[in-house]
């Protein structure tokens, strides 16, 4: 078995983040500083690495002591991951900060810097009410603070990360993706092509929708209209018949209609689309994509002219991951944290336009 990954001194790590997040990047301040050093260093010292299954809690920074932080076998680091979580639990020497930093280390260092940067990812799943642990070092990022790894093979390794992770792209796909992983508030409201706004409950599926209708249609189909939108639980939010009845479908609300459908009333031939809305589960598999054909079918419109599309709102997170295997041949899936990319699974068919 694999042991922990080797730890460099707080300090070491701190010259390192230094090097990562050069001057002129935004909040520097709270990235390269003693508290967000000490957290990075936790972190890798507790192994709460992005797929260990350990994840870090502001408590394993406050609570660690200068004397615990020099002792570096497994058993020691494991020991502490796991004593320092429970009621009361401490260990001896002198701490680091006091037990009313904890705002600061989860907010100021976490969310708003090393979150933000893509650097540490939080596991949203976790109440933020918790005690738990809900963050992780990104594995890519926790690989720049090998010890082993120094010099111009350093140097290449931060230019390449930075290169990838703290572009203006990359920076805003982590924004993307932590504003839908929020469900904060009662609502989410959506502006629909033709300027109308509807509210949905907020949650995750509100705000991939959200972004299907005003990110993926305007950018995928040349004229987007919306025939229907639906919310888990199969209520009907927006529906239009007039529209519907003048391409020649009939919605039926007693069919198993997908959570969107679109329409590209551009080319000579409306495209029609049907897009399913996956925050926990439900893509497009076989079996899914063959009752929208039927559906599509018995409405009298010939399949060359109907597009399926499972959206998510990132392919990092682990509902990709766990449902990519079952999209079916013959349709797409599009990230509304990628949003200017598509993915075709073809099956000898064109892209969507």
């Amino acid at each position: 078995m694999a042991g922990l990954p080797p730890v460099l001194p707080w300090q070491e790590v701190q010259k390192r983040l230094g090097m990562v997040y050069p001057q002129g990047t935004s909040a520097r301040h709270r990235l390269v500083n003693d508290i967000a050093s000490k957290t990075v260093f936790t972190a890798i010292y507790i192994n709460a690495v992005d797929g260990s299954g350990i994840q870090l809690a502001p408590k394993h920074v406050y609570r660690m002591t200068q004397e615990q932080s020099g002792l570096i076998t497994d058993a020691h680091r494991l020991a502490y991951a796991t004593a320092i979580m429970k009621a009361g639990g401490h260990v001896d020497g002198e701490r680091w900060y006091l037990d009313n930093t904890r705002e600061s280390i989860r907010d100021d260092t976490l969310r708003e810097a090393l979150v933000a940067t893509g650097a540490v990812i939080e596991d949203t799943t976790v109440a933020t009410t918790s005690g738990k642990g809900r963050y992780a070092l990104q594995a890519a990022f926790a690989a720049l603070m090998v010890p082993a790894l120094q010099d111009e093979a350093l140097d290449q390794a931060i230019n390449e990360w930075r290169g990838r992770y703290l572009t203006a792209g990359a920076l805003a796909r982590v924004a993307i993706v932590r504003a839908g992983a929020a469900t904060g508030g009662t609502h989410v409201q959506v502006t629909f092509p033709n300027g109308e706004t509807r509210r949905l409950k907020a949650g995750p599926s509100s705000v991939i929708t959200k972004d299907v209708i005003e990110v993926f249609s305007p950018r995928f189909l040349g004229d987007p209209a919306v025939l229907f939108v639906s919310e888990s639980g199969n209520k009907v939010v927006a529906r239009d018949e007039k529209l519907a009845t003048a391409i020649g479908l009939s919605i039926q609300s007693d069919k198993d209609l997908p959570d969107i459908i679109l329409v590209d009333l551009k080319p000579a031939h409306p495209l029609l689309v049907f897009v399913e809305v996956v925050a926990t589960d439900g893509p497009i598999g076989v079996r899914r994509k063959a009752a929208l054909e039927k559906i599509a079918e018995d409405a009298g419109f010939d399949l060359q002219h109907v597009a399926f599309v499972t959206a998510y709102l990132d392919r990092s997170q682990s509902t990709f991951k766990r449902t990519a295997e079952t999209l079916a041949w013959g349709t797409f899936a599009w990230f509304a944290g990628e949003p200017e990319h598509i993915v075709e699974l073809s099956e000898g068919r064109m892209a969507l336009r």
